[in-house]
Order: structure tokens, then C-alpha cells, then sequence
């Protein structure tokens, strides 16, 4: 036993050993009973076949939630992704006084708690005159708004709970990557005559794509997963017209809400399908499976 435990060859093995464990237990297990469960109805204990799946199919309440977290996606995707570049190019520049002050203050909101967050914004979009965007938009003499209540200023304050929330923490990665890039290549393009924008096009942006495609990642998995923003900033999972129900949401309304465990597996499935899809194909569309290859 002693040997066993001294061993170069079990050492790699025994280090491992706890992360295999947490992914079969917490991830893989799970996975494979969510599968059992999506095919049986656990309210009446009864195994369905594909009844639940066929249901998601003709479900109008799903497909808005399918809808409404696919948008929220998108205008992430569309936002947390070039803009913290940039802000990372401004805080790697020497253009940029006390850089460390301005990585604290961005990152500060990650830190903050979802409920808190969810919770302040809620106050920020109330429907009263002393409500804080009311008082702004009453500045130009705009009358007040019921924010949270209409589709189109419900889904911008999601949008901006999103981008408050997680612009500096994708500051952060890009930042790092920016950094790895050797600083050489710059003073050779500066030599050149290559300016700033030609360097960001022809440097900063290939040799970070890397990490784009990380965050590009991470990105489309947090936004189709997206359910404690929106559950806070409405104060519940019941959202005027449905226009802050998600996907998960969904799941969370009849797994937990209307104790339908066998129909929310079924979704969650859907979902879990529908990450790894996306994400597949824009890794092949990246090339990160062609630079495997080669």
C-alpha cells in the first residue's frame, strides 16, 4: 500500500481522482437522470416515452421563453464582447492613469450579489415619479414610465443589469490576453508606421482570439442559462405578458413551481441540446476544431 501511495505512475491518477468524482456526481449522474425523468410523467409516477418532448413541441409558453433568451443572447453577444475589448486595450495603453484603480471599479459589480443586484435595479425601473429613470427621463420632460412592464424598457433593463454586471469581468479575460501578446510585435509595427487601429486589426485582434472564443463561450452558455437576473428583477418568476420568462425560467415554473419534475427534465434537456449545438457550431466556424486537427 505504502508503494502504491509513493508511486510517480498512481500520482497523476490520485490527483485527478477528486475532479473525476465532482463531474460524475454533480454533472454526469444528474445528466443521465434528468434523461430517465424527461421520459415519465412524476406526477402520476407513469413512464411517457416522448410525450413530454411532444408537448415542448406544441408549448406557446416555451417558445416565448426559447425566444426571449435567445434575444438576450444575441444583444450580449453583441455587446460583452467588443466593447470589454476595448476597454482592455484602453487599460493595457500607457494613455490610461492608475489602470489598477479602473480594474477594481469594473470588476466591483461581479462581486456584488445577483439578489442585491436584481433588487437595486428593480428600484432603479419602478413605475413611480421618484423612481430613479424616471426622475432622468423627467429631467427632459419626458412622462414616467412603467419600465418593468413593457416588453421593449423590460428587456433594457435586463439588458443593462447584463452589461453592469459582466463588462468587467470580460475586461478581465480579454485584458489577460492582451498581455500575453509579446510587446515586440508592436514596436515592429510601429517602426513600420503601422497606426494604433492597424495594429488592434492586424495584432490585438488575431492573437486574442483565443481568448474571444472563450468568452464568446462562456457568453452563449450564461445567456441561454440566464434565470436569477430576470427572477429578480421582476420579483418572481411571473413577469408581465412573459417578457422576462427564459428557458430556465420555464423549467424552474414546473420543476419547482408546479412540481411537473418529468415535463422541466424534458426542458432542461431541450436546453442543454441547445447550448451544445450553438456553441458547436461556432467553435467550427472559429476554426478551433481545424487548429486541433492540424
Amino acid at each position: 500500500m505504502k508503494k502504491l501511495f509513493y508511486s510517480q505512475k498512481a500520482a497523476p491518477y490520485v490527483f485527478v481522482l477528486p475532479f473525476v468524482l465532482t463531474v460524475l456526481l454533480f454533472w454526469i449522474g444528474p445528466v443521465f437522470k434528468g434523461i430517465l425523468l424527461s421520459f415519465q410523467d412524476t406526477m402520476k409516477n407513469q413512464w411517457v416515452g416522448l410525450s413530454n418532448y411532444q408537448r415542448i413541441m406544441g408549448d406557446r409558453i416555451f417558445w416565448i421563453a426559447v425566444k426571449n433568451s435567445v434575444k438576450y443572447t444575441f444583444f450580449t453577444l453583441l455587446l460583452l464582447i467588443p466593447f470589454p475589448m476595448l476597454f482592455a486595450v484602453l487599460l493595457n495603453s500607457h494613455l490610461m492613469k492608475r489602470p489598477n484603480l479602473f480594474k477594481s471599479i469594473y470588476f466591483l459589480p461581479a462581486l456584488t450579489s445577483v439578489v442585491v443586484a436584481g433588487t437595486v435595479f428593480r428600484l432603479m425601473f419602478g413605475e413611480s415619479d421618484q423612481a430613479l429613470m424616471n426622475q432622468l427621463i423627467g429631467l427632459f420632460g419626458a412622462a414616467p414610465i412603467k419600465w418593468l412592464k413593457r416588453g421593449d424598457t423590460g428587456f433594457f433593463a435586463l439588458l443593462l443589469l447584463c452589461c453592469w454586471r459582466w463588462t468587467g469581468v470580460n475586461i478581465m479575460y480579454f485584458l489577460a490576453g492582451i498581455q500575453s501578446i509579446p510587446q515586440e510585435l508592436y514596436e515592429a509595427a510601429d517602426i513600420d508606421g503601422a497606426s494604433k487601429w492597424q495594429q488592434f486589426r492586424q495584432i490585438t485582434i488575431p492573437l486574442v482570439k483565443p481568448t474571444t472564443i472563450y468568452v464568446l463561450t462562456i457568453s452563449i452558455y450564461a445567456g441561454l442559462s440566464m434565470f436569477l437576473e430576470s427572477f429578480m428583477l421582476w420579483k418572481g418568476n411571473n413577469s408581465p405578458n412573459y417578457i422576462g420568462m427564459t428557458i430556465v425560467g420555464y423549467l424552474y415554473r414546473q420543476g419547482i413551481e408546479k412540481r411537473a419534475m418529468g415535463y422541466a427534465c424534458a426542458v432542461g434537456i431541450v436546453l442543454l441540446i441547445l447550448v451544445m449545438v450553438v456553441n458547436l457550431i461556432q467553435l467550427k466556424v472559429n476554426g478551433t476544431f481545424d487548429s486541433e486537427e492540424a
